[in-house]
C-alpha cells in the first residue's frame, strides 16, 4: 500500500470506529468531525510512522511530516475543542434568550452551532495510537 492509501485507511478506520463510541449507535457520526478516536490524529500519525519506517526516522521528510502531524493533533485537541466549547456556551445563551425575552421575535440563529468539533486529549491519543498501529501492521505484516 502507498503512503496515501495507508493514511486514508487509517482515517476511514477511525471514522468507522466513531460509530460505536456514540450511544446509541449512530451511523451519521461516520460523516462528522470530533469524537472518539480522532480521525485527524490517526490520519497524520499513520503517515508520519510510515514515512519514518520507509525513509528513516532521522530523515528530513520524517521531520517535516512529524511537524505537520504535531500541528494537526494540537489543533484537534486545542483550538477545535475550544471552538466546540464556545459553541456550547453560545447555544445555551441563545436558548436562554429565546426562552425569556425574544419569544415573539425572530429566531437568533436557524440551527444550533456544532459543538462536537474538537477532541479531548484522550481522543487524540487514541487516534495517534490507532494510526501508529495501522502503519506498523501494514509495514510488518502486509507490505
Amino acid at each position: 500500500m502507498s503512503l496515501l492509501q495507508i493514511s486514508l485507511f487509517s482515517l476511514f478506520t477511525a471514522q468507522f470506529l466513531k460509530i460505536f463510541f456514540i450511544s446509541p449507535i449512530n451511523f451519521y457520526t461516520f460523516f462528522t468531525s470530533g469524537g472518539m478516536p480522532s480521525s485527524h490524529s490517526s490520519f497524520v500519525s499513520s503517515l508520519a510512522i510510515t514515512v519514518g519506517l520507509k525513509y528513516g526516522f532521522g530523515s528530513d521528510l520524517f521531520a517535516i511530516v512529524t511537524v505537520f502531524a504535531l500541528i494537526v493533533t494540537y489543533d484537534a485537541s486545542g483550538v477545535r475543542r475550544a471552538v466546540g466549547l464556545q459553541a456550547n456556551v453560545l447555544n445555551n445563551i441563545i436558548k436562554h434568550l429565546e426562552d425569556k425575552s425574544f419569544a415573539n421575535d425572530k429566531q437568533l440563529i436557524k440551527e444550533d452551532l456544532k459543538e462536537l468539533i474538537g477532541h479531548t486529549p484522550f481522543e487524540v491519543f487514541a487516534g495517534v495510537l490507532l494510526g501508529a498501529l495501522i502503519a506498523l501492521i501494514n509495514w510488518y505484516f502486509i507490505l
